[in-house]
């Protein structure tokens, strides 16, 4: 029961009359020749990481390493506490645990990498921003991250989860697109309907560069997890309403794939292009590295 593409995935659970989550844990179990609660506790697990990294930087100033980033995940968990947000609590609070996340990472701090380090702000955030929203309990976290899973092993199969690969967008867009679905099966959507969302979310960051400021997944990166938890959300939304993509999900990630290839290695984290060649992005380099 390995399904290759979103198209196998949406067949083999309406078929068997599974879910997006239990396909996954299925499949999982499958892989790893154990029994359903060792996998379901290894994704536990994998929860408690996320909600660890989130508490740690938005109730403390967590600063990378470099020194480049830091503190903003807390800035924005004392905004959200003044209650004086324009977009909500949901959105704001999602993007103070992305940005959490991201500096954990970049302080060297535990994360899970989902699906990598680069990106690991946007499924956390999205996952537990709407738990919280939804009133779910941890088991019901643990499942969305599996119906995730789901998404994120057919993108990996059919294209590629790597910034130095396919640029941004086959990170914070991967995450993004899992993230999404995750949301969708959270709230009752049906296996079609996550596609649908894990396709809308890459259309509308198809193209993004892969550009970190003095090679460091720092900055712009940190801030691109808010926005892809912000996206991911918002799509939920969308499809939920009955939105559908005109584009299926397999289309998409092939056009993913594409996209990438012919990005110029300057916008594959080589960090030789975009926003890191720029006057203020070199200066960063040099405050970190010294002179060239």
């Amino acid at each position: 029961m390995v399904a290759r593409s979103g198209e196998e995935l949406l067949k083999i659970c309406e078929d068997k009359g599974i879910s997006l989550s239990e396909y996954a844990l299925l499949s999982e179990m499958q892989n790893a020749g154990e029994n359903r609660e060792v996998i379901f506790e290894k994704m536990r697990r994998n929860l408690k990481v996320m909600i660890d990294a989130v508490e740690e930087g938005t109730e403390t100033e967590v600063y990378s390493v470099s020194g480049l980033i830091g503190g903003d995940g807390y800035k924005i968990n004392e905004y959200l506490k003044r209650g004086e947000t324009l977009t909500g609590r949901t959105t704001v609070m999602a993007m103070a645990m992305a940005l959490a996340s991201s500096e954990v990472n970049a302080s060297m701090g535990r994360i899970v990498a989902c699906p990598t380090a680069g990106s690991c702000g946007i499924l956390p955030a999205v996952v537990l921003a709407a738990g919280a929203k939804l009133n779910k309990t941890e088991d019901e976290l643990v499942d969305a991250l599996f119906a995730a899973a789901a998404v994120g092993t057919i993108i990996g199969m059919n294209a590629t989860l790597s910034g130095a690969e396919g640029g941004c967008q086959a990170e914070c867009g991967s995450a993004a697109a899992m993230g999404a679905a995750a949301v969708v099966h959270m709230m009752g959507g049906t296996v079609k309907m996550s596609l649908d969302a894990g396709a809308i979310v890459l259309k509308n960051i198809l193209g993004l560069v892969c550009d970190p400021v003095a090679g460091l997944v720092e900055i712009p990166c940190a801030k691109r997890n808010a926005a892809g938890a912000v996206s991911a959300l918002c799509t939920a939304d969308l499809v939920m309403a009955g939105v559908e993509s005109k584009i299926p999900f397999d289309d998409t990630v092939t056009a993913m794939y594409r996209v990438g290839k012919q990005l110029p290695p300057s916008l594959r984290e080589t960090g030789l292009g975009g926003v890191a060649v720029t006057e203020a992005g070199l200066e960063l380099k040099r405050k970190v590295f010294g002179d060239d």
